[in-house]
């Protein structure tokens, strides 16, 4: 009889979603949680509580931590299999993929996968996320990555709840080792190789969870929002193809699950954004009582100007930015959206397949 074996996990980033994915992890593997700081760890390891991000979910007793990346590595190549789990932002991607690959080469497993789980564009370059870490790992031609998406909240990942994952990425070992590690009872994981949609898809409907926020602290009603996210995720499926990626993408887990998910619930970082916009407090007094990143304030302008590169009309991506940066009332930019012209909905083309 057949034995699988040995896999070891690491995730890096001790944020969140980084933790909820060490918890979850942890349950069919030896996992280690990296934090950048010594203090957190030690708080972790005495507490079995992040105290930062998930004070009160209590992790699993067999999760180890560390500020060290050397012992990371170490713990993922002790095992014949490994997988190494980057739940960093966008901005600290292409370092962490890196670092990380260096020592992977050093070790002799060059080969073990890399898994990001950020969501949005690079600020300044409106590079995606597999753009950032293939520059980051141009010395590391064996090193291989994939994207981790689809509709989730930390806290219920980590409170043991039922979710509904991707793993996009152009190699087969990385689908096997992430569905492994992290599909079980209560989680599913499915494999896609449309790196660009399910990015796409993460990325840009934070923007459009930020407009419906805005719609219901208005008092807009349910037809409103139904239509920013019917809208939204018209947009949302343009500029994936344009960026090359496959309309069906946008129909699945990381388009349209991942869209109604930050758009409607109550735990989105940016609806609740929209609704502090929407309500009348201004941007810069929002962020200053934020803990964490709400990305589609970062990632707005990147997409409106890839739009505009790409030639790809984005109505609500361009009133959000409005309200986030140019003074623009929301009530305003609700009435310059609805002033639009009468149009047909009709579904985007289909991208080309690459020659």
């Amino acid at each position: 009889m057949a034995t699988t074996a040995p896999l070891h996990v690491a995730v890096v980033g001790a944020g969140s979603w980084g933790t909820a994915l060490a918890a979850l992890a942890s349950r069919g593997a030896p996992t280690l949680l990296w934090a950048r700081d010594a203090t957190l760890v030690k708080q972790l390891s005495a507490d079995g509580r992040n105290p930062r991000y998930l004070p009160d979910i209590a992790l699993p007793a067999d999760l180890g931590y560390t500020s060290d990346l050397d012992h990371v590595v170490g713990h993922v190549c002790a095992a014949p299999q490994g997988l190494l789990i980057l739940g960093v932002p966008v901005a600290g991607l292409g370092a962490a993929c890196a670092a990380l690959a260096d020592r992977l080469g050093r070790a002799g497993r060059p080969d073990l996968p890399l898994v990001y789980t950020c969501k949005g564009f690079d600020a300044q370059s409106g590079a995606l996320p597999h753009q950032i870490a293939a520059q980051a790992l141009a010395d590391h031609p064996g090193a291989l990555t994939g994207v981790l998406s689809g509709p989730s909240f930390a806290r219920e990942v980590a409170q043991g709840l039922p979710v509904a994952l991707t793993i996009a990425s152009a190699h087969d070992s990385v689908h096997r080792l992430a569905t492994r590690a992290l599909h079980g009872d209560r989680s599913r994981v499915y494999s896609s190789t449309d790196v660009i949609g399910v990015e796409t898809g993460g990325a840009v409907k934070n923007i459009m969870a930020i407009a419906c926020g805005v719609a219901d602290a208005l008092g807009l009603g349910h037809n409103a929002r139904a239509a920013l996210i019917t809208r939204g995720l018209a947009e949302i499926t343009r500029l994936g193809i344009a960026l090359g990626a496959r309309t069906e993408t946008f129909a699945g887990l990381t388009g349209l699950g991942d869209l109604v998910l930050t758009a409607t619930g109550d735990l989105s970082r940016n609806r609740r954004v929209g609704l502090a916009l929407g309500s009348g407090r201004s941007l810069a007094e929002i962020q200053a009582e934020m803990s964490q990143v709400a990305e589609g304030v970062r990632c707005a302008p990147a997409v409106l100007a890839l739009a505009g590169r790409h030639g790809v009309d984005m109505p609500i991506t361009e009133a959000v930015c409005a309200v986030l940066f140019h003074g623009m009332a929301p009530a305003a930019a609700v009435e310059a959206l609805l002033a639009r012209e009468p149009r047909t909905e009709a579904p985007p083309a289909r991208a080309a397949p690459p020659g």
